[in-house]
């Protein structure tokens, strides 16, 4: 391994809180996001409240790095029998305080557009693999290489372990970066109220 990747720094359960106020910014004009928190006032803090569940969960069930200790870049994945997000492991992960405070609306709002993909998950590829739940980085440090330097952590440990990859986007241009990497779209889809693409990825392992 490379001393680039080796160097990464893994998240701490302290700093879960840092890191999804790190995914707010990274997702704040994301055109999903965008479309989902437009009338909130409040939309920074549900952001981050949303992006603090993802993180503290793969805290508990899969692994978090950062480009360095100073989070300019955030990556979460997990394994495919943690993928599934039951009430169970949300409460053991330390989660479900941010789930809550997520609001009961925006959480049934999110579930129905969000539920499709976690269909498609399952049909569209077999166990093992690693699911790359969540990457972003900040604006102020896009375009410098931290993205891809968590990609190619995960690229690392799923060609070690034999495990394909498995993500959704939602932009071309990310599409186009995913492909430089290795992944090939599977299928794209209209999430369901948002009337927005949403792109379904797979990474195969080179060994």
């Amino acid at each position: 391994m490379s001393s680039d990747l080796d160097n990464l720094y893994k998240l701490t359960k302290k700093e879960a809180k840092r890191a999804s106020e790190v995914l707010a910014k990274a997702f704040r004009d994301d055109p999903v996001w965008k479309t989902f928190m437009e009338d909130d006032p409040n939309k920074d803090t549900k952001l981050s409240l949303i992006f603090e569940t993802p993180v503290r969960y793969a805290l508990k069930y899969g692994e978090v790095y950062a480009s360095s200790q100073n989070l300019e870049g955030i990556a979460a994945w997990l394994p495919h029998d943690k993928v599934k997000m039951t009430a169970w492991r949300i409460l053991r992960s330390g989660s479900f305080r941010s789930a809550i405070k997520i609001g009961s609306k925006l959480a049934r709002k999110m579930d129905s557009v969000f539920s499709v993909l976690d269909e498609d998950r399952e049909e569209n590829l077999q166990a093992p693999y690693f699911y790359l739940s969540v990457i972003g980085v900040g604006p102020e440090f896009q375009g410098q290489g931290f993205g891809g330097l968590l990609i190619r952590k995960l690229l690392h440990q799923a060609d070690e372990a034999g495990y394909p990859i498995y993500l959704e986007t939602e932009t071309e241009n990310n599409v186009l970066m995913y492909e430089k990497f290795g992944f090939k779209v599977v299928k794209k889809i209209e999430l369901p109220n948002l009337k927005l693409p949403m792109w379904e990825m797979i990474r195969n392992s080179s060994n």
